[in-house]
C-alpha cells in the first residue's frame, strides 16, 4: 500500500460478525512511487474513514509530488489513550484519530 488510509471494521456492516470492530492505519513508503488502493475485501465489513489518494491519475508519483505519507502513534500517559495521525512529507496532519484504552 502505497499512500496513507484510515479503515474502521466493524460486524455491523457485514454477514461475519464474530469480532470486535477494529482499525487499520496505514502510511507510507517514502522512499517508492505511489499506487493503490485495491479494492478492501468485505469480511469485515471495512469502511474508509481517510484516504489520502489524488484525483485523477495516481500511480507512481515521485516523493518530490509531496504525495508520500507516514504516520506517528503516540500514548497519553494519564489517559493511556492513543493518538493515531496521518501526514504528508510537508508534516502537515492529514488526519488524527483517537482510541480510548480498553482496560
Amino acid at each position: 500500500m502505497h499512500y496513507a488510509v484510515a479503515d474502521h471494521y466493524a460486524p455491523e456492516r457485514t454477514a461475519f460478525t464474530d469480532f470486535d470492530p477494529f482499525w487499520e492505519f496505514v502510511a507510507g513508503p517514502m522512499h517508492a512511487g505511489t499506487f493503490g488502493p485495491n479494492a478492501l475485501d468485505a469480511t469485515f465489513g471495512p469502511e474508509v474513514r481517510f484516504n489520502s489518494v489524488a484525483p485523477g491519475t495516481f500511480g507512481n508519483r515521485s516523493p518530490s509530488d509531496n504525495w508520500h505519507f507516514y504516520g506517528q502513534m503516540d500514548l497519553g500517559p494519564a489517559t493511556r489513550a492513543m493518538t493515531v495521525g496521518l501526514y504528508d512529507v510537508t508534516g502537515r496532519r492529514l488526519w488524527r484519530q483517537e482510541l480510548e484504552s480498553v482496560s
